[in-house]
């Protein structure tokens, strides 16, 4: 069987007229700030904090904005994998029927999702720096640890001298996002129909083989979408961590506008970088999601 043709996308009347609309609206908005502010635009000092000329190797190097967009995307990705184990036990304890686990997760998600995040990170940061980061030893490891270990380390969790600060604001970041996924997680489950439920039941499998094998398989498909509007989410909110010192995109960029004196320069480069890589994410994620959709066809 032919597989199905896809349709082209024909451009309308009613297209260019709203793209027209656009760009005549930005263009309307650039000149009144332009003459509003009688601001002289400097460009030129972005190129440099992207990227420098190394004269050992000869080469160009990854400047700060770089530096400071990879420790974004390697915050993002860690915090979202941790937040993402802790929300689903949360969300799975959020539909369970025992009073203990639910009570326990209800508390967690009520909690963390009725404050402010910026109080959040600075309470939990310093609990966790002074309490959690001793007992995982990682400065331990960072002495004891071999060249080849280190550098793997370093790739993963970012420079050695930074790394227990990465570390204490990467928990942080997944403790507040944990309480997010673990609400989509319990919607996802709870959209499963209750016969799926009674049928794994009926046939004899337990309570842990049924969410295993027939109620989790089915909630993917539906927590994928929001779980991955989640992680958008977490990237921007990612600048939270520049509050405490965590040397992030934001946080480099907070430097470089203060040295330069070009607030508005650098946090419109700072801006267009986070939607170019919040955009990709969208672009990867929609097309997974269709097809997943394809494939459940």
């Amino acid at each position: 069987m032919a597989a199905p043709s896809r349709k082209k996308r024909r451009i309308h009347a009613l297209d260019i007229i709203v793209l027209a609309a656009v760009i005549t609206l930005v263009g309307y908005i650039a000149y009144r700030v332009d003459s509003v502010l009688v601001y002289k635009w400097d460009w030129s000092a972005i190129p440099s904090y992207l990227f420098r000329w190394d004269e050992k190797t000869g080469t160009l190097v990854p400047n700060l904005l770089i530096k400071g967009l990879v420790t974004t995307i390697r915050i993002a990705i860690w915090a979202m994998v941790v937040a993402s184990i802790l929300g689903v036990i949360l969300g799975i304890a959020r539909t369970s029927e025992r009073l203990f686990p639910r009570l326990v997760s209800w508390a967690y998600v009520e909690f963390i999702r009725n404050i402010p995040p910026v109080p959040f990170l600075f309470l939990f940061y310093f609990f966790i720096s002074s309490q959690i980061i001793p007992l995982l030893g990682i400065d331990e490891f960072i002495h004891s640890a071999s060249p080849g270990t280190l550098t793997v380390a370093e790739f993963l969790f970012g420079p050695a001298n930074l790394m227990t600060n990465f570390v204490s604001g990467m928990i942080s970041l997944s403790m507040m996002s944990a309480a997010y996924i673990a609400e989509i997680v319990r919607a996802g489950i709870q959209a499963v129909p209750k016969g799926q439920r009674e049928a794994g039941q009926t046939v004899g499998l337990s309570h842990f083989a049924v969410m295993r094998y027939v109620i989790l398989p089915q909630a993917v498909e539906r927590v994928v979408p929001p779980l991955a509007g989640q992680f958008i989410t977490l990237i921007k909110d990612s600048s939270l961590v520049a509050l405490i010192s965590i040397q992030e995109l934001s946080f480099l960029a907070m430097e470089i506008a203060i040295s330069e004196q070009r607030f508005f320069e650098v946090w419109i480069f700072t801006g267009i970088m986070y939607f170019v890589v919040c955009y990709a994410c969208a672009l990867a994620f929609g097309r997974l999601e269709r097809r997943m959709g394809a494939y459940r066809r």
